[in-house]
């Protein structure tokens, strides 16, 4: 169940959304890390974390703040946290795509030789994998359910889910109409925020920001972070 810590607005719509992709992790072997333990925010990702919830805030008025279950997540919402006094709640909905447990450990580079195909596939052909119980749509259902739920019960005008790099882009084009084929397309990097807002109309992407110091490109591998 979703516990609302504190409303801001009376409105009863939800017309803005914040999805945020997580900061950098410290994980300096390279390793697909999905739901590992032990990966928190690198040196980076904090500072990264900071300047997000500074933007935010001056972005406007927050209502709720919902994150993955990751430590990731988690970390990267506290100076949102700190600074809006909003208790955030987690979600098993926000976290990351279950494909990467397939993967969980290994190194990036070493995904082409340990599992033939699957890497490329995945960024060929990311809405048909046949080797993954989740499929991107699934993914991207999940996370619009999450949505749907804020806004049916909650009185929330503004609310920022914290989540990953694949569930924030499969949300993001799902709801602004756009093709699961666009998955790697412009994707988010760390600590970004895409911002989608909505009268009485389908969702719209209103602007894209991200923190002073670049991410690291994805794919990841040849010494990269991961997802």
């Amino acid at each position: 169940m979703i516990v609302l810590a504190r409303v801001l607005h009376s409105t009863t719509v939800l017309s803005t959304l914040h999805l945020v992709r997580h900061g950098e992790v410290h994980n300096p072997d390279g390793v697909v890390y999905a739901d590992l333990p032990g990966f928190g925010l690198s040196a980076l990702g904090d500072q990264q974390a900071a300047s997000l919830a500074h933007y935010l805030v001056g972005a406007g008025p927050i209502d709720a703040i919902i994150t993955s279950p990751l430590e990731r997540a988690v970390a990267t919402a506290d100076p949102l946290t700190r600074l809006t006094g909003l208790a955030p709640t987690t979600d098993e909905r926000l976290t990351e795509w279950r494909l990467g447990k397939r993967w969980a450990g290994e190194r990036w580079d070493d995904l082409v030789s340990v599992f033939p195909g699957e890497l490329e596939a995945y960024l060929t052909e990311p809405e048909n994998l046949l080797f993954v119980a989740e499929q991107i749509a699934d993914v991207a259902t999940r996370v619009v359910d999450l949505v749907a739920a804020l806004d049916a019960r909650l009185q929330v005008g503004t609310a920022v889910l914290v989540s990953h790099q694949d569930p924030v882009q499969a949300a993001r084009l799902c709801l602004t109409g756009r093709p699961f084929s666009d998955l790697h397309v412009d994707k988010p990097e760390h600590a970004s925020v895409v911002t989608l807002h909505r009268d009485s109309g389908p969702w719209i992407e209103d602007r894209y920001w991200v923190p002073p110091d670049p991410s690291i490109p994805f794919p990841p591998v040849n010494g990269s972070e991961g997802i």
